[in-house]
């Protein structure tokens, strides 16, 4: 990417960065040319294999954590565009799910997006420019049974947006989110009822393609650098005037 692309010599902080989305969108923004990438991850020996070219101040931390937060906004006092992107699933119908269980992902999913957004639109405030997106889901916007404490994560997620945008409009500051349905990402393989798809299935790809096919109109998952590539417009200057919305990238789940 050469010189004149709108990323050149910009600092962007990318959560979550170590895998799946985060590590797609870390990767776009590289190949567009971004100046310096803040990535954060509690994976942190993860971030170093990401074969980035670009500058990159890697910081391992849990993202709940406010010191952690702290830290980075002495470390990094400019910050341009920001992918918030940490997260955790979670899955457990409401009658069986238990509290610590439901405040973990809570704490993860809001209360780290909240920490990194709040140290986000500090520094973009400070010079009057910026754009961020916070990954969101589906799972936020249409219900689905055994998903209370991540689908209400996410719909806060959603919210959170909103609100940060109707804030952040005065100071020249861009919030979005972006809420993608099935993505193929190392989240599935997390789930204890996965391995068993792939055995009878034959293979992870054809596990996944067969899930896809019963859940979307498309009949299709998307992959983690197509969310990258949308995530990227929505911070780009194509989407100078789009701000508080959450763009739906879900196949046709939500239809």
């Amino acid at each position: 990417m050469t010189g004149n692309s709108e990323f050149a010599g910009c600092i962007a902080l990318v959560t979550g960065a170590a895998a799946g989305i985060g590590a797609s969108a870390a990767r776009w923004l590289d190949a567009q040319g971004i100046g310096e990438l803040v990535l954060v991850d509690i994976d942190r020996p993860a971030l170093d294999r990401l074969g980035l070219s670009c500058k990159v101040h890697p910081f391992g931390g849990d993202v709940t954590d406010p010191s952690l937060w702290k830290l980075l906004e002495r470390e990094v006092p400019r910050i341009d565009y920001a992918v918030l992107n940490a997260g955790i699933a979670s899955n457990g119908e409401i009658t069986d799910l238990d509290i610590t269980a439901w405040r973990k992902t809570l704490s993860v999913n809001l209360d780290g997006m909240f920490l990194s957004l709040r140290t986000a639109l500090r520094a973009m405030k400070r010079a009057n420019r910026g754009a961020v997106v916070l990954t969101a889901s589906v799972s936020g916007i249409k219900a689905a049974a055994g998903t209370a404490a991540y689908s209400a994560s996410k719909a806060a997620t959603i919210q959170l947006a909103k609100v940060a945008a109707a804030e952040a409009a005065r100071y020249g500051v861009r919030v979005n989110a972006i809420a993608p349905g099935g993505v193929d990402t190392g989240i599935w393989d997390r789930a204890e009822w996965f391995a068993p798809l792939i055995e009878q299935h034959g293979g992870r790809a054809e596990a996944l393609a067969a899930m896809a096919k019963d859940a979307t109109p498309l009949g299709r998952f998307a992959s983690a650098d197509e969310v990258a590539a949308q995530i990227g417009f929505l911070l780009s200057d194509a989407a100078a005037t789009i701000t508080g919305t959450c763009l739906v990238s879900d196949g046709g789940v939500s239809l």
